[in-house]
């Protein structure tokens, strides 16, 4: 049977087109590219997004690294433009603990004490050889390494390291924030 006729025997006029040969409507091209003209994210990343670019540091230098950390908010470094400028002097408003210097073991109960005392998500950066491995002090009075009291994600090497290692440190610690990578305490536990 004829569509035109079909529609004169229904009493529909003949303008009318079939929807059996109609192509996609307006509505259809629309959502084609709405993926491309919106912005869609998960609350997993948007959270991560703000976690990675408000890092706030707290103030722990211990030794000659702790000047090279102190160096980064200047001009020449500018750590805002990473997100980490703000250096809090309480544990309970910082994120980031970096360890700049040589542990002694009598200040590894303060440095915990400090590091529990932070909010989770937390993360530890240990500055220097010292902090990372005891460095040329391979005595009784210092910590061989500071991932023995507090769980580490970032080492950065140096004897001091420069600022711009610094900074390459919270880069590479943001990346890891971003990419959804859980803090090392949740990954290895924390050292009794």
């Amino acid at each position: 049977m004829n569509g035109k006729k079909r529609l004169k025997d229904y009493g529909l006029r003949s303008e009318r087109v079939l929807w059996k040969g109609k192509g996609p409507g307006v509505f259809e091209d629309e959502l084609g590219n709405l993926e491309e003209k919106l912005l869609l994210t998960t609350v997993e990343k948007a959270v991560a997004w703000a976690q990675g670019y408000s890092i706030w540091p707290a103030t722990f230098g211990l030794a000659c690294c702790a000047i090279e950390m102190m160096s980064i908010v200047t001009s020449r470094y500018d750590s805002a433009r990473f997100g980490a400028e703000v250096f809090r002097s309480t544990p309970r408003q910082a994120d980031l603990l970096i360890v700049s210097g040589r542990v002694a073991h009598k200040m590894a109960a303060p440095l915990r004490q400090i590091y529990d005392q932070m909010l989770e998500p937390k993360w530890v950066i240990a500055m220097g050889a010292c902090a990372s491995s005891g460095g040329m002090f391979n005595n009784y009075a210092v910590l061989q390494g500071v991932d023995k009291i507090v769980a580490v994600d970032i080492h950065v090497p140096g004897c001091p390291p420069r600022p711009e290692a610094l900074l390459e440190g919270i880069v590479r610690l943001q990346e890891k924030i971003h990419a959804g990578v859980p803090p090392a305490y949740s990954i290895r536990g924390v050292a009794t």
